[in-house]
């Protein structure tokens, strides 16, 4: 099984570990993984901002990058729901565009669902000794289900305690753009969501989306909680946390 690991912009730019970890967890399993050196970004940013000319052209070089893999997984619901959903829409009057998006979405997975419902993996490489809560990420939860997946996965890891946390469906507050344009709004739900963390008793936080876990530790950091970790699920399994 040929796959191409869509890693993400901000993966990329901020937190490569996440990259590496999926990797290596789809390696683990038995894909021949394939890393496009001209990837860029989906286009998500541009595209909820208003610029469709600059998003239909990341969306059109990220199609192209991409086609030929059996499968693109990417460790981003945000992401993967962009590429699913979104590129749909832009290019409804683009017939050749519009097939090849649609061939593309049929093929793209968020990692933990690729790895649970496509792979069906019975065992990751990870460990992990601590207590871990799990944040659901809004896109990845109400656009593409991604819920029991991360669960499952985790449940698989030697040493991991969960503890779930009040709240944990509820948004971050970061929703890209958002926390920029509505900054008070953002700080008030980060806030909150950081009181859930607190309240778990967890002494790590997981989640699917770096934005929201950037988002989160930055809060937790200036509610002067220095010692919470934060953690893309991907570095759990994979056993780099």
């Amino acid at each position: 099984m040929r796959v191409g690991l869509f890693v993400t912009c901000l993966v990329d730019l901020m937190r490569p570990s996440i990259g590496f970890a999926a990797l290596k967890l789809l390696e683990n399993a038995g894909c021949e993984v394939v890393v496009p050196d001209t990837q860029t970004c989906c286009g998500q940013p541009a595209w909820n901002s208003g610029d469709k000319p600059g998003a239909e052209a990341l969306a059109k070089k990220t199609i192209a990058e991409f086609e030929g893999f059996d499968y693109v997984v990417v460790p981003s619901g945000s992401c993967g729901d962009h590429i699913r959903t979104e590129y749909l829409g832009m290019f409804a009057t683009e017939p050749e565009w519009r097939d090849r998006a649609t061939a593309m979405a049929a093929r793209t997975f968020e990692l933990t669902d690729f790895l649970v419902s496509v792979l069906k993996v019975e065992a990751v490489p990870g460990s992990y000794t601590g207590s871990v809560t799990y944040h659901d990420s809004c896109t990845g939860l109400r656009s593409l289900g991604i819920k029991a997946q991360p669960r499952m996965l985790l449940a698989k890891v030697k040493g991991v305690e969960l503890k779930e946390m009040n709240g944990c469906e509820e948004c971050c507050g970061f929703g890209g753009t958002f926390s920029v344009k509505f900054g008070d709004v953002s700080a008030a739900i980060a806030e909150r969501k950081c009181d859930f963390i607190h309240s778990s008793g967890a002494r790590a936080v997981a989640g699917g989306d770096l934005g929201c876990l950037l988002n989160i530790e930055g809060k937790l950091r200036r509610m002067g909680d220095e010692t919470t970790r934060v953690l893309h699920v991907a570095e759990i399994l994979a056993g780099e946390a």
